[in-house]
């Protein structure tokens, strides 16, 4: 299994984002992630990734604008070609896309439409550059309530309408267990669209093994249906980096 840090959360303790890359190399990660890179110096982020020789499983693509909202998506449009420089400069190869508010004038087959609409369009962008798109279902009921995309298999419906090898589900367990989904049922024969998939327990967004979810098994199903990516390690740790990891195997 492939783990990557995502150092919003993890070696916060590090200081800055370039010490939290150093900081996870050190502990054997070979990739990191993390959210914004708008407010990020990239090129302290760039020396460090050198430095290190760590990758960049993913970032953000920004603007962070409701994408059910066909007025916005010039405007993301042109925030998805600023990102796949930043994306090709760091070598990222998966920029993470979030639908944004559900718009509550709007009827809901019209934002998702609106939605297909504009993955189709920011895939156009960055076809043929080796970076994919990954949409993000959120759950609404204890960390972004007013999300559009709560649900994995309307997140995977919407991937199907694209119809587009440029963009994929990002898999959030965490997510999905909050909203009471059943992950064998609701991503069964479809684990090939999954190009990213994060881990946190639950109830609690901490460690693996903090909350009660049997998250080793289902990491383990996930691979057995044939998923070979990241697993993006997304959570607040209760304690100390280090000893927040102690679930993961020997990295060295």
């Amino acid at each position: 299994m492939k783990y990557s840090a995502c150092i919003e959360w993890l070696f916060a303790e590090a200081g800055d984002f370039p010490d939290r890359v150093r900081s996870a190399s050190r502990f054997g990660f070979k990739a990191v992630e993390f959210w914004k890179w708008t407010i990020k110096d990239l090129d302290a982020l760039q020396a460090a990734l050198n430095e290190t020789g760590m990758t960049v499983t993913a970032c953000l693509a920004e603007p962070q604008v409701p994408l059910t909202d066909i007025a916005r998506h010039q405007a993301f449009l042109e925030g998805v070609k600023r990102t796949l420089d930043v994306a090709r400069r760091l070598q990222a190869k998966t920029l993470i896309v979030q639908a944004g508010s559900n718009l509550n004038d709007v009827a809901r087959d019209r934002q998702s439409e609106a939605l297909v609409t504009c993955l189709g369009a920011a895939a156009d962008i960055v076809r043929g550059s080796g970076v994919i798109l990954v949409l993000e279902p959120l759950n609404t009921l204890v960390d972004h309530p007013g999300y559009f995309l709560p649900s994995t298999v309307e997140g995977l419906d919407i991937i199907d309408r694209v119809n587009r090898a440029e963009v994929r589900l990002l898999y959030d367990i965490y997510h999905s267990a909050v909203m009471g989904e059943n992950a064998e049922t609701v991503v069964k024969g479809r684990v090939d669209r999954i190009a990213h998939v994060h881990l946190a327990d639950a109830p609690g967004r901490h460690e693996p093994g903090s909350g009660a979810l049997d998250w080793r098994r289902l990491q383990e199903w996930l691979v057995a249906q044939g998923y070979d990516g990241m697993i993006g390690l997304e959570y607040r740790p209760t304690g100390r980096t280090e000893d927040s990891l102690a679930f993961l195997p020997p990295m060295r």
